[in-house]
């Protein structure tokens, strides 16, 4: 009986419906992937439909740089592949990271009770690389929140942007929400009511500090870790970026033996930063220096440091009012945040001692409006006060990719006649050094207000002052504001793009 011939071989077939299969299997896990620019999500997606491997291949071999330390190049295709079809490969702890609750208690003694299963690697190991990863690419803040009931996004603020790093299947994210827990000291069982913990990471002889907090959300837990800035105690004037008339102002008014020095700004404006870099020009082997923080960011050397603790009734107020009693000569107060505080400080100002604080408010005129209305009297307002310095952050362009900035004719007539050298301005343009954004790194751009002999008699004896500060003022802080972040784009250290986004 002769041979059937089949009009088709049936192992091609076979591999092409598999191809399809795979394809078909992939293309939607590519969206929401770090790897995947959002801007051409839907494209990749389409051609996914086709070539769903040499896709993710080629998003593998390109993001393989940022993510070559201590592995070969197979182990990080391995991870790319696995982790865009939803599945986590076991970290290992190569670098050496140790995480610490507040009693010197190891992370993988606490999670676990101390056994070592390959399920406790793993998530021990994803722990450590989200921390480590989180310190080397010098985020202020490391978010875990749910996306949907299956996923996790993790996501850090990166010179005060956010960036997705990575998404995890919901089994693991939970794992590792318990863990960072257990390291905070957390109740791993309360899922719904916001709790609040910390824990320090060690490599060698450098160690980080975390602050968490944790509450409930929709399809899960939302997990907020802050990295606080490991930096903080060794930063200068110099370093934050003031100019050197600026510098002069504020030395100026750190070398008087009493008054205030009033920083203000949004929240993540560098406020507590530039705090730092304050008492830091000061001279603390000759001057006591006491300060109240919420937290304490970093430890500063012949500073006498005091943290607030809502539980065990320690508050700014409270802590100040003992502060009096210690013979201080620099009081340094990390917020002003209700009425009693306020008028401690100012009072305190105008007694002898120099007193440094911050104040959430948008400008200089808004601080002093808010001092007034948190009950300080103008009297005593005027004769406390010595500066008054509100900030903003620019994002710094990245030294190794910045280009020459590509203007419109119109704008560069524009900028001609205000007599800029064009020539000087640069954009942004990203590579692996900074993380594809074109930006390293940030500098702050400040306001600032001495406290004059005649704004002291307006301040005294005028009570439309208020009113007058929110008009004329705000619109000379905003004015001034913008002068200096302009010079800052002029000079090529920012962008014109970064400038219109911070300050308008």
């Amino acid at each position: 009986m002769p041979a059937v011939s089949l009009p088709f071989n049936p192992v091609l077939l076979i591999l092409l419906a598999s191809w399809g299969y795979l394809c078909l299997y992939l293309a939607p896990r590519l969206k929401g992937n770090p790897l995947v620019p959002v801007e051409y999500e839907s494209i990749i997606q389409v051609l996914a439909l086709f070539g769903g491997p040499f896709i993710i291949l080629g998003l593998v071999l390109a993001d393989s740089s940022e993510s070559a330390e201590g592995k070969n190049f197979w182990e990080r295709l391995r991870d790319g592949v696995l982790g865009t079809m939803g599945v986590q490969p076991v970290e290992e702890n190569r670098s050496g990271l140790q995480l610490f609750d507040a009693t010197g208690a190891e992370l993988s003694q606490l999670y676990g009770h101390g056994e070592s299963g390959s399920g406790d690697r793993r998530v021990l190991g994803v722990t450590i690389q989200i921390i480590e990863d989180a310190v080397k690419h010098r985020a202020s803040d490391i978010l875990i929140d749910p996306k949907d009931q299956a996923s996790y996004a993790v996501r850090m603020r990166v010179d005060g942007a956010l960036r997705t790093v990575r998404i995890l299947p919901a089994a693991t994210s939970r794992a590792v929400l318990n863990s960072i827990k257990a390291v905070s000291s957390m109740d791993l069982a309360e899922r719904r009511r916001p709790q609040d913990g910390a824990f320090t990471a060690k490599r060698g002889n450098t160690s980080v500090s975390f602050r968490v907090a944790s509450s409930g959300a929709l399809n899960g837990e939302k997990l907020s870790i802050r990295v606080l800035n490991q930096n903080a105690g060794r930063f200068t004037l110099v370093d934050v970026g003031m100019p050197d008339h600026q510098r002069a102002l504020v030395l100026n008014a750190l070398n008087k033996p009493s008054g205030m020095v009033l920083v203000c700004g949004p929240t993540g404006s560098g406020k507590t930063t530039t705090l730092y870099s304050m008492l830091n020009s000061i001279d603390r082997r000759t001057r006591n220096v006491i300060s109240v923080e919420d937290p304490i960011e970093a430890h500063l050397p012949d500073v006498s440091q005091i943290e607030i603790n809502a539980k065990a009734k320690i508050t700014f107020a409270g802590s100040l009012r003992s502060i009096l009693r210690q013979d201080p000569d620099v009081i340094c107060v990390g917020e002003i945040r209700d009425e009693e505080t306020a008028e401690i400080a100012v009072r305190a100002a105008q007694t002898g001692h120099l007193v440094l604080a911050t104040i959430h408010c948008d400008s200089n005129p808004t601080a002093l409006t808010r001092l007034l209305d948190l009950g300080v009297s103008p009297m005593l307002l005027s004769s406390g006060l010595s500066l008054v310095m509100s900030q903003r952050l620019l994002r710094k362009l990245c030294p190794k990719c910045k280009q020459p900035a590509k203007l419109t004719p119109a704008v560069a007539a524009g900028l001609r006649q205000r007599g800029v050298d064009t020539r000087l301005l640069y954009q942004a343009s990203g590579c692996d050094f900074c993380a594809g954004t074109g930006y390293y790194g940030r500098m702050a751009v400040c306001d600032l207000l001495p406290v004059t002999d005649e704004l002291r008699s307006e301040m005294a004896h005028n009570p439309s002052i208020a009113a007058k500060l929110r008009t004329e003022g705000e619109k000379k802080s905003r004015t001034n504001m913008r002068n200096e972040a302009f010079r800052a784009a002029t000079a090529g250290l920012t962008s014109l793009e970064e400038f219109k986004r911070v300050v308008g």
